[in-house]
């Protein structure tokens, strides 16, 4: 009767996860294929939906838990075990109840005004009950081998109310900073881990209950102490002053200690907001590059959040001020234009981003683990620049993207790569082997709000240069948006980093652990040069160039194949026959 609930295949190479979120809780019906809870591994933060429908009888991975593939996260029935689970807590309670249903069939209940007060706690006691059953809020997988997180900033506090899918925290890993939502609606009744407090994946992050299990916590200690002493304090006459004052003032303002006592714990979840609506660091950081002050920007996002296109708008509308010292600078010297603004960053000291750690740690390795040195060419890309001009806009008309340089270098390279298979290796020392790849796997680096992520276009040996250049603009602006599958972000076999898009001329890029080597391209620029006609006549003439230059691990790959393998790519730009590839 009941199904289990197993952690599936995440994708290549990926061994576990971490369960960062239940959106489910013991006891709630769930249909076939809905969302149960969401996982995270090193690449990718998903959800796992229910395999069948029925009631969610167990959870056996808490959030934070990292767990193997194949692991049994929960147990799905037709409601009879969860049933049980329910039952437990009310059998606790039996005692207390059994008490006033003895009471509740006599008529004369009415009559023992003390039991009445004592008959109205036990509904009391049912409503803390949900307090503490309240949904848990955990760590889900946010990637391949993601095993923590850190939590980086809490969107609400205890005693707040909770939509579903409202954005609840701010977590951090090495591959991704995102907002885990919550899984029920509700109110926030605790927060179990602390701003800049990392907690494995599957961990439990928070609790959300019903909106009645907010006031539940403080009545436990003082209100429901308050009316005890009270029937005893009445024999005596000293007991009768203290009782009083419990007695008279205290049902009234018990709404109050609720407020008061989730005040405590909200320093540790307010530490980091803002004043009316909270900021991603994403926003947080546009916000400072574009010099906008956010306590004047009006959130539109769920809960009044400040989103990015907020940011964006506002420093559209910035000009006005801008212009105000302009019109006031005629009589003096113009101000310099490319002084930049004072980063918020400098004298201050910041804990590193998981993806920050990871790229130290493999960087580190692969700097350690193999003998890197570089070369490099001078390119001429006069013929590309001049094709890619011509078809540039009929281009992105027929193939919905945009026509830049990278695909050019991208498809020699990729051929290039199919004649000298050695730089697409991989090189085993212990074992005194050298693979081949079948395929021509390109990592094509992206510079992300996160730090630097390499998605991967998969057999790219197959593609033509269009089907190139949609890759490379879908891979890019979904990496960006942290929209990419732990798939498209493993298996790779080489890479290409384009550093010229930052005006950089020249770069000794690292080799990633597992390859053979890594081409760098560098900036375009025009420059005068010697060009030598078909008689040897010497002349000179401005063309664009570009530096092309190799990384590659020198264990596996000699100077003379790196030079054989950049001259085939700088002899296939110069070249220019891509009008073929091109329609013209």
């Amino acid at each position: 009767m009941s199904e289990n609930v197993q952690l599936p295949a995440l994708g290549e190479s990926v061994t576990e996860g971490t369960v960062t979120r239940w959106l489910k809780s013991v006891g709630d019906t769930v249909a076939v294929d809905e969302p149960l809870l969401e996982v995270s591994t090193d690449k990718v933060d998903t959800e796992i939906p229910s395999p069948v429908a029925g009631t969610l009888e167990q959870i056996l991975v808490e959030e934070d838990e990292t767990v193997e593939v194949g692991a049994t996260l929960a147990v799905i029935g037709d409601g009879s075990g969860a049933g049980e689970a329910p039952a437990a807590p009310a059998a606790e309670a039996a005692p207390a109840p059994e008490a006033p249903a003895e009471a509740a069939p006599a008529p004369e209940a009415p009559a023992p005004a003390a039991e009445a007060p004592a008959a109205e706690a036990a509904p009391e006691a049912p409503a803390a009950a949900p307090a503490g059953e309240g949904t848990e809020v955990k760590l889900p997988a946010l990637g391949e081998s993601v095993t923590e997180g850190t939590v980086t900033r809490w969107l609400k506090e205890v005693g707040e109310e909770v939509a579903v899918d409202e954005p609840l925290l701010e977590v951090s890993t090495d591959k991704v900073d995102t907002e885990i939502p919550s899984p029920v609606a509700g109110t926030v009744q605790q927060i179990l881990a602390g701003e800049d407090e990392t907690v494995e994946v599957g961990a439990t992050l928070a609790i959300v209950g019903s909106g009645a299990a907010a006031p539940a916590a403080p009545e436990p200690a003082p209100a429901a102490e308050a009316p005890a002493p009270e029937p005893e304090a009445k024999p005596e006459p000293e007991a009768k002053p203290e009782a009083k004052p419990a007695p008279a003032p205290e049902p009234t303002p018990a709404p109050a200690p609720a407020p008061a006592a989730p005040a405590a714990p909200a320093p540790a979840a307010t530490s980091g907001r803002s004043t009316g609506s909270y900021l991603t660091p994403l926003v947080r950081k546009l916000a400072t590059e574009k010099g906008v002050d956010v306590t004047t920007i009006t959130g539109t996002g769920v809960g009044g959040r400040i989103r990015k296109e907020d940011v964006l708008a506002a420093a559209e509308a910035k000009p006005a001020p801008a212009d105000a010292p302009a019109a006031a600078a005629p009589a003096s010297s113009p101000a310099p234009s490319t002084v930049l603004e004072v980063s918020p960053l400098r004298g201050t000291t910041e804990k590193m981003s998981r993806l920050r750690k990871v790229v130290a740690q493999r960087m580190l390795e692969a700097v350690q683990t193999q003998a890197q040195l570089t070369t490099v060419m001078e390119v001429d890309v006069t013929r590309v620049a001049r094709l890619r001009a011509r078809a540039k806009e009929s281009f992105l008309a027929r193939e919905g993207a945009k026509l830049t340089f990278l695909p050019f270098f991208t498809l020699a390279a990729v051929e290039a790569l199919k004649a000298y298979p050695k730089i697409n290796a991989t090189i085993d020392t212990e074992a005194g082997t050298i693979t081949y790849h079948p395929s021509e796997n390109v990592g094509i680096a992206v510079d992300t709000d996160r730090g630097l992520v390499v998605p991967v276009i998969k057999n790219a040996g197959d593609l033509n240069l269009a089907g190139i250049a949609r890759q490379i603009q879908d891979l890019g602006s979904r990496t960006r948006a942290n929209k990419v599958t732990p798939d498209e972000l493993s298996g790779g076999t080489f890479n290409i980093t384009n550093t010229g898009s930052g005006g950089s001329l020249i770069d000794t890029p690292i080799v990633p652990g597992g390859h053979a080597a890594i081409l760098g391209t560098g900036t375009i620029t025009k420059k005068p040069v010697v060009i030598t006609d078909a008689e040897g006549n010497d002349s000179i003439a401005v063309h664009q160039m570009s530096y092309i230059f190799l990384s590659y691990d020198h264990r596996l790959v000699d100077g003379a194949d790196a030079a054989r393998f950049l001259t085939a790519i700088k002899n296939r730009i110069e070249e220019g026959a891509f009008e073929s590839e091109l329609g013209l």
